[in-house]
């Protein structure tokens, strides 16, 4: 096993060192970064949460068990990282032409990620994690937040080629130079795609396929289409309003 010994970024500045498991380094302490990750999917496929251990990981990532307590703490923050680095790739929401064939293609990935037997396992069991460590729950919800984030681009490009309704204002604020999407929640829209197949994988325990995929993107392109997500389509809810 090895054990960095190379100086921490943040000492050698002067200024304090980085919690555990939060760095953003590159060479070889990456790639031990990486490393670690594998390692700590591997276990979390294999023995779930409340069977992985710093030992495991020590193992399995050829990483000292003395570095990992020094720069993760804990298994709680070994977990965090990973969900952490897993959200650090070039990822990009589908580009078809469409919002019908983008919101498609998202709902294909959902459903592949969690049927794919080559894929399936370490992320069901990231997400099982995060209902047994707030730490963990914390990373999951940062990741999701950042991918619903990176689809906002989906979303502008739908508006410009007019396939959304922003608002009766939406032409005065194009020619403003506003943003395009303003008056569109992007991360409602999205996270109605993939609502409903998340429900299946980790409430109700259903199975998830091409057809139930299908109808998350139907009901979402009706629900946009009518304004669902639009500040003008959202129903005023505050006290004294008649239903």
């Amino acid at each position: 096993m090895s054990d960095e010994t190379e100086p921490d970024s943040g000492r050698e500045s002067g200024g304090p060192a980085p919690s555990p498991g939060t760095r953003r380094p590159g060479g070889r302490t990456a790639r031990t970064r990486a490393a670690v990750r594998d390692a700590v999917l591997a276990g979390l496929t294999e023995h779930g949460y409340p069977g992985l251990t710093v030992e495991y990981v020590a193992a399995h990532s050829g990483v000292h068990k003395t570095t990992l307590y020094r720069r993760w703490k804990d298994v709680e923050g070994l977990v965090a990282d990973a969900l952490d680095l897993a959200g650090e790739d070039s990822w990009a929401p589908p580009d078809t032409g469409s919002l019908e064939g983008d919101l498609r293609a998202l709902a294909q990935e959902v459903v592949v990620s969690f049927t794919d037997p080559a894929v399936a396992a370490s992320g069901s069991a990231m997400i099982a994690a995060a209902f047994q460590s707030e730490r963990a729950a914390g990373a999951l919800r940062d990741y999701y937040t950042e991918r619903f984030a990176r689809c906002e681009a989906l979303v502008e490009r739908a508006v410009r080629r007019g396939e959304l309704v922003t608002g009766p204002d939406a032409a005065a604020e194009a020619a403003s130079g506003a943003t395009p999407h303003r008056g569109i929640d992007a991360g409602a829209l999205v996270r109605s795609v993939s609502a409903p197949l998340f429900f299946r994988l980790f409430i109700t325990r259903e199975p998830v396929d091409d057809t139930v995929a299908e109808q998350a993107v139907a009901a979402t392109l009706a629900a946009a289409r009518a304004g669902a997500f639009t500040a003008a389509g959202r129903a005023d809810t505050s006290p004294g309003t008649a239903p």
